[in-house]
């Protein structure tokens, strides 16, 4: 069986759907699976264990009619007899309409008349289970399963390699703050203030002085650094270049503390204990029910408003 998956959205939505992708693959084994997705996104599959071949559209680009054929054309190529779609529109459905795949899966609501097959949004919920729900017309109505990645062994050499260069093979902690790797940034959100961080980082210096701090720095994140490093000179900092290296990393830390970016979704996958700093999104939608995983929200929808007492109360259990 072939089956097309439409996917847009950043590298943490990519990251969300995988559960989705994971099970289909287990009911179907032999089953080839495809994705395409934004190009900023298609990082995401390199840690993916079930998807065969990526292809890239601009989803949210002006695309002219010929873009939209050209992609048609590509897909009538491959002759599949799945496609699932995240995405609701009338052009979409039309879309997938006029590629001729048999079997056509989406959501209820616009250009459903276009599908063969389509479940209700239940939006509410955890994103990976409302993606998971579209398995249904497939006959899968198994429990969506935890977020997985699959790290290339090149990735956990270099992260082994690296946590020997800064000298924290015994555990550390792990702090991402940035813009480089930047999932879907939300109005009112702002990015956590240094000042609130730097508060964070001496409270552990001060109370665990033994535990490394180590910081990730992404390209377009080097003010950041810098700024964090001027009140704490003994932070280490990582600079991953791909997102299995970012996972790898992620796997060896013993706490991540992050805004609501891609590493967010990683640190979920590879099951470190996460804390989360959320502006206007709900956490129950981007992070599963565990003891691991705690989300917290702006009152205000803005994450600069958490004042770091709170934060650091969650972490030391008080």
């Amino acid at each position: 069986m072939r089956v097309v998956a439409l996917v847009p959205g950043g590298i943490g939505d990519q990251i969300l759907f995988f559960p989705t992708l994971d099970d289909l693959k287990r009911h179907y084994p032999n089953a080839q699976l495809d994705v395409v997705t934004e190009p900023r996104s298609k990082a995401a599959y390199r840690v993916s264990k079930s998807v065969n071949e990526v292809l890239a559209f601009d989803y949210k680009d002006r695309n002219s009619l010929a873009d939209w054929g050209n992609l048609v054309g590509t897909i009538r190529d491959r002759e599949y007899e799945v496609v699932i779609t995240v995405g609701q529109s009338w052009l979409l459905g039309l879309f997938l309409w006029l590629t001729g795949i048999p079997t056509r899966i989406g959501y209820q609501g616009k250009g459903s008349g276009f599908l063969t097959n389509s479940v209700p949004l239940k939006s509410s919920q955890y994103a990976a289970v409302t993606y998971h729900d579209l398995l249904q017309p497939l006959g899968i109505t198994t429990p969506t399963p935890e977020l997985a990645v699959n790290v290339p062994k090149p990735d956990i050499e270099w992260a082994q390699n690296e946590q020997k260069r800064l000298g924290v093979n015994n555990g550390y902690v792990l702090i991402y703050d940035g813009s480089s790797w930047l999932s879907k940034p939300q109005a009112g959100d702002t990015l956590y203030p240094v000042e609130n961080w730097q508060a964070i980082i001496q409270d552990f210096q001060t109370k665990q002085p033994d535990l490394p701090i180590v910081v990730i720095q992404g390209t377009n994140d080097e003010a950041f650094v810098r700024s964090l490093r001027d009140s704490a000179p003994n932070l280490k900092v990582t600079a991953p270049e791909d997102i299995g290296k970012l996972a790898a990393i992620i796997a060896g830390a013993s706490l991540m503390l992050t805004t609501d970016t891609v590493p967010l979704q990683l640190s979920v996958a590879v099951q470190t204990y996460t804390i989360c700093l959320f502006g206007s999104t709900d956490p129950s939608k981007v992070l599963p029910t565990s003891d691991k995983f705690l989300g917290i929200k702006s009152s205000t929808g803005k994450i600069a408003d958490i004042s770091p007492k709170t934060i650091l109360e969650k972490v030391w259990g008080g």
